[in-house]
């Protein structure tokens, strides 16, 4: 009901239409060219790929930040390698996404070197999918796996106070034809979709958002804070936030989700402190590149035909993204109504039009 609702309100543009006008805005805002098209590139795959709260939507959240000076659009990025398969990348307060992609590439040279490379990331912002940056890894034919944290929305279970953030984990593996991939935040759901289900008037499924006590509720209206991933089993969850928490606040020296200045309504000329940590491994450390591919081709054959229960189609992570995918590059690219309006005003205020 709710994704029908959103449906019949959207306006669809084209890929080149809303890449041209990203980046223009960012430029517009004080970024260079380098962060306004990483930071256009990860939200075209959001939008691209079917995960809406992380897209287009963001834009004129982001701008906005880099015009306040929160986000910096002119880094000096500078990386230092620890050891062998290991280093730093000081994002500068760049936009998340120039932070990450540029992270993602020192990974990926250590890793070819020691079979595995690992960089923390500081003084970075929102960057957005985490997949995106998994991707960009498995397009050169590596594993990658990311890890972030966010202000606090999610609470512990059992807990009854907002602790980790949504807290992403992105995993992804090259195969034959599109990467293998998981994208996936360590809450029940996302909070924009919390927001969304308030705006339509629909009640959200069981055990997914708690009140102001921690006690689940099905009433947006009365969302305090989100249920970590797993319903009655959401000490996994809860564990798994921890898991992004470390390796990107801790690992880095960052600050711990608690601890950050909120994304949304928090001083936009404050930078945030935001760390990150990306992981990238080549498989050819450990058998040659055929044999991978070839393993990985007949894993995928075995579990896309393995049997579905009545009804059903049994996907590999990343199948449901591939699929959007494809219909978007036919058709174009969804803007629901608040983002639409967001877009109008951002064209009164910077003479660019979509």
């Amino acid at each position: 009901m709710a994704e029908q609702a959103q449906t019949e309100k959207q306006l669809w543009v084209t890929a080149a239409q809303i890449t041209k006008f990203s980046q223009a805005v960012f430029e517009a805002a004080g970024a260079d060219a380098a962060s306004a098209k990483a930071a256009t590139d990860a939200m075209m795959h959001a939008s691209l790929h079917g995960v809406d709260s992380h897209g287009f939507r963001l834009l004129p959240h982001y701008q906005a930040a880099m015009r306040g000076g929160r986000i910096n659009g002119k880094p000096n990025l500078s990386f230092t390698q620890s050891r062998a398969g290991t280093g730093l990348l000081d994002g500068d307060h760049a936009h998340g996404a120039r932070a990450l992609y540029a992270a993602a590439d020192h990974a990926a040279t250590l890793a070819r070197t020691a079979g595995i490379g690992a960089v923390g990331v500081i003084n970075s912002s929102h960057y957005g999918a985490a997949g995106a940056y998994a991707m960009a890894l498995a397009q050169q034919g590596l594993a990658g796996l990311i890890f972030g944290n966010s202000d606090s929305l999610v609470r512990l279970h059992d807990g009854a106070e907002r602790f980790h953030g949504t807290n992403p984990i992105a995993i992804a593996f090259p195969t034959q034809s599109d990467p293998w991939l998981l994208d996936m935040a360590t809450s029940s759901v996302p909070y924009n979709r919390v927001q969304l289900y308030a705006s339509l008037g629909v009640t959200l499924p069981e055990d997914v958002a708690s009140d102001a006590a921690g006690v689940n509720t099905t009433d947006p209206n009365a969302v305090e804070m989100l249920a970590p991933l797993g319903g009655a089993f959401g000490f996994k969850g809860a564990a798994l936030g921890g898991v992004a928490e470390i390796f990107s606040a801790v690992m880095t020296g960052m600050k711990i989700s608690p601890d950050l200045d909120a994304m949304v309504g928090g001083d936009m000329t404050r930078p945030r402190h935001l760390g990150g940590f990306v992981i990238a491994i080549d498989p050819e450390a450990f058998l040659t590149g055929p044999m991978f591919m070839a393993g990985m081709a007949h894993y995928l054959e075995k579990l896309r035909n393995s049997t579905p229960r009545t009804g059903a189609r049994v996907m590999a992570p990343g199948d449901r993204e591939w699929a959007v995918a494809a219909t978007r590059r036919e058709q174009g690219i969804p803007l629901d109504p608040v983002t639409q309006a967001a877009f109008a005003e951002l064209t009164q205020t910077t003479g660019i039009a979509l």
